[in-house]
């Protein structure tokens, strides 16, 4: 006969399967049917933990992708452009350039207000922003809950009903994660993805039973047991109560009956594989997010070099994304779909700093070869202009091929030349 219980701190014990893994290992790069049946979760009905955006925050990798994403973009500078008559954009000041960089409305910071809308975009999906407005001038940006905002197509147009209120889809800043097929809902990574999430709670609750009970796996005893409920019951409960004093008395070891021992079930702690889940869970935030690892904090196979381009991977490839489709969206709500003179650009330049000697030598190189002024260099590093720094330059020695100087040949006077770092005799 056998009976079947959990360790756990402070007494009690939770009824387990008698069946051991087959396999008590796994590795993080094995398919999900594998990793759910590791931990128990695969069978006909699987009783993965339900997700939600609150649950799925307490996986640490998604805090640090979400965290991350929400605090990057929130921080970007945001330009204000009008082109001039000669086509050129350039910087404008005023209230609208306030109302992005330094407070959209009395009760919120610009950084705040973009936190909270980039927050909701990557985990509900969608962060939406009413526009108020005084005739055709915006006079502040409100957010907007998505979770009480109703988005609804009436007559070929879309509306955003929020607070008993209906707001034109002119009036209403909707930056989406990814649209659906109707245009109107949207997808969420944290629901789209709940499955993989779910595993990543599973991997959570497994590793805190684990090491709440002292690292000590599920245990059967074996042995002859009295027959009957009850005695059944007081022979469990007896062993249980020395085990308990066994821990509070911070003894190594406990008396077990003659004829009787402990067996482990499932998995030994050094089967347990704490790390591997971690990393599973890395991976696949990096994933959903669309983020290089080493920004979760995961610099297991990072070196130098391929954290630099990384780097570079970011603002190629996820800055850039969600810059443009920020912008985008505010050129169209702010100025109108006709518009051709106005338009919003994120300074990206903070990001792409890098190393102070590489930046200082590219801007260097980029003055000498023309593509820059010195005032232009300047501004990057938000440096004052100077005067007559707005004038390009370029290297002498860099000319067009044949347009190269002749040297003219002094005559020979029957003198020998004057060695290096010598004068010629007079």
């Amino acid at each position: 006969m056998r009976i079947a219980f959990e360790f756990q701190r402070g007494g009690g014990g939770e009824q387990r399967s008698l069946n051991p893994l087959e396999n008590p290992t796994i590795s993080s790069g094995s398919s999900a049917e594998d990793l759910l049946a590791f931990f128990g979760l695969l069978g006909n009905d699987p009783q993965l933990p339900h997700v939600t955006i609150d649950t799925a925050l307490e996986v640490p990798s998604n805090w640090c992708a979400v965290n991350f994403l929400s605090r990057m973009m929130s921080s970007l500078p945001v330009h204000v452009l009008k082109r001039d008559g000669d086509g050129k954009l350039k910087q404008t000041t005023g209230d609208l350039p306030a109302l992005l960089n330094k407070a959209p409305n009395p009760e919120w910071t610009s950084q705040g207000w973009r936190e909270y809308m980039w927050t909701q975009v990557f985990t509900g999906g969608r962060g939406c922003t009413w526009i108020e407005r005084q005739g055709s001038k915006v006079v502040a940006l409100w957010p907007m809950d998505p979770d009480r905002t109703t988005v609804r197509r009436r007559r070929g147009q879309k509306f955003y009903r929020f607070e008993n209120r209906e707001y034109p889809a002119a009036d209403v800043i909707d930056v989406t994660f990814l649209l659906k097929r109707n245009q109107l809902d949207v997808y969420s990574p944290v629901y789209k993805n709940k499955r993989s999430i779910a595993l990543m709670l599973a991997m959570n609750d497994y590793a805190s039973s684990f090491f709440a009970s002292g690292g000590t796996p599920p245990l059967a005893l074996e042995g002859p047991l009295p027959q009957g409920a009850e005695a059944f019951k007081r022979a469990q409960a007896d062993i249980q109560r020395a085990i308990d004093l066994a821990k509070r008395s911070g003894s190594s070891f406990f008396g077990m009956p003659p004829g009787h021992k402990l067996n482990p079930i499932g998995i030994d702690p050094q089967k347990g594989q704490t790390i591997e889940g971690r990393a599973f869970q890395i991976g696949e935030s990096a994933r959903i997010w669309g983020l290089p690892p080493v920004f979760l904090h995961d610099l297991t196979k990072g070196t130098f070099n391929n954290v630099e381009h990384q780097d570079l991977q970011l603002v190629k490839h996820v800055v850039t994304h969600w810059s443009v489709k920020f912008e985008q969206e505010l050129d169209l709500k702010l100025f109108g779909q006709r518009n051709r003179s106005r338009e919003v650009k994120h300074n990206v330049d903070g990001v792409q700093r890098g190393a102070f000697k590489d930046r200082v030598e590219g801007i260097a190189k980029a003055i000498q070869t023309a593509q820059l002024t010195p005032n232009e260099g300047r501004a990057l590093d938000n440096r004052p202009p100077l005067p007559n720094g707005d004038t390009l330059y370029i290297q002498g020695a860099t000319v067009p091929l044949g347009t190269q100087p002749v040297l003219k040949t002094p005559p020979d006077d029957g003198e020998p030349d004057a060695e290096p770092g010598k004068q010629a005799e007079s």
